[in-house]
């Protein structure tokens, strides 16, 4: 896990230095061995090729480069519907960039973000807690530990949801409609919601309309379905990484 922040607060790289490890080393080794053996050094080539794809494509997703992270964490606030006055709830808030951005948004509003964290992720409760510290916004929020599957909170407990690139993740639902579901299951009627996903996935999902039939079953007023890749918010080079053209957002009111 790395050191928590000190004077500012962190919201990593989607695209790992980790994934620069490997073709990077790879591609030295086989570099190496090319001396003894010549050939290998045109197959050296691919795994250095991986090496600048993902070295470009951690810096487009920084600050530095064009910050693609956060313009893709952007459009759930853009489709948010909502006055800011009331509690709304970050489900699966990771190392809290959005909880910590509504926060300063809504000066009214509290926000709970709720995510089962772990060391496969790099990050924690405490983790959060000093980003929000960091960014001023401590005494409005609040992180509790708990799976998406099984929110810890009462029926109709927030006046909003969001949800940030998460359901498919929740490896203790097999059905990751279920997760959506137990999302909507804590919004009060009349509120709001707004869940980014790849829910284009048809082996995750289904059918994009049947699951919008099926979530209006379950009571829900209106509901919609934008592409995230309408906005060409990533050049098309990089679309692929993270599957951009199965991604999309629900957003409606309950």
């Amino acid at each position: 896990m790395p050191e928590l922040p000190s004077n500012k607060a962190d919201y990593g790289n989607w695209v790992s230095v980790r994934l620069l490890y490997i073709p990077g080393l790879t591609t030295i080794l086989l570099a190496t061995l090319s001396l003894v053996v010549p050939m290998l050094l045109a197959v050296a080539l691919l795994p250095l090729l991986c090496f600048v794809y993902f070295a470009y494509a951690r810096y487009r997703f920084s600050p530095q480069g064009g910050n693609i992270q956060v313009r893709i964490r952007d459009l759930v606030e853009g489709y948010l519907e909502w006055d800011g006055e009331g509690k709304v709830i970050d489900i699966g808030c990771g190392n809290a960039p959005l909880t910590i951005s509504l926060a300063k948004k809504y000066h009214n509003a509290k926000i709970t973000g709720v995510d089962y964290w772990g060391a496969a992720w790099g990050y924690s409760k405490d983790f959060c807690e000093r980003n929000a510290e960091i960014e001023g916004v401590a005494m409005r929020v609040s992180f509790q530990r708990a799976s998406a599957s099984a929110l810890p909170f009462d029926d109709e407990s927030f006046d909003a949801a969001v949800s940030n690139l998460v359901f498919h993740e929740v490896k203790d639902a097999r059905d990751k409609r279920d997760v959506i579901k137990e999302a909507l299951r804590v919004v009060r009627k009349g509120g709001t919601f707004v869940f980014q996903d790849f829910f284009l996935r048809k082996r995750v999902y289904g059918e994009i309309d049947d699951l919008l039939e099926t979530i209006k079953s379950w009571g829900v007023e209106r509901v919609e379905f934008v592409k995230t890749s309408d906005s060409k918010i990533a050049p098309k080079r990089l679309q692929f990484l993270f599957r951009m053209g199965t991604m999309g957002i629900l957003y409606g009111k309950k």
